[in-house]
């Protein structure tokens, strides 16, 4: 003979494990979206980068280079020495959520310094 459970007795069990598994949905999913802001910051401090760097190798300004392509709030570092230029941008990445602390995401590109052509000062 076969049983058949009574109805009402698993009641509710669908609401337990809603409200227990949706904070750490929530939880993943703001993870994901700061991991993805912060890998996009951190393609632009790349970006700026090689921006800086290759205008500092020509001998122009290369940190305004660098800040015309860099992410708000970055700060651009430029030394030459050896021959070659190098370029480092630092940028705040803020977490998805009001009291987290900010990821600082960083990015450095090297240029050889151009024949006939002195390399900026660095700043």
């Amino acid at each position: 003979m076969i049983r058949r459970r009574l109805a009402g007795r698993d009641r509710g069990s669908f609401t337990a494990e809603l409200a227990a598994g949706l904070p750490a949905l929530l939880l993943l999913l703001l993870a994901g979206l700061t991991a993805v802001n912060a890998v996009s910051t951190r393609a632009g401090c790349l970006h700026a980068a090689r921006e800086a760097a290759l205008a500092a190798s020509r001998g122009e300004d290369g940190p305004a280079a660098g800040a015309r392509a860099a992410p708000a709030g970055s700060e651009i570092t430029v030394s030459t020495g050896d021959g070659q230029v190098q370029v480092s941008v630092r940028a705040p990445v803020r977490a998805l959520g009001a009291r987290l602390p900010r990821i600082t995401v960083t990015a450095t590109a090297v240029a050889a310094v151009e024949p006939g052509a002195a390399a900026a000062a660095p700043s």
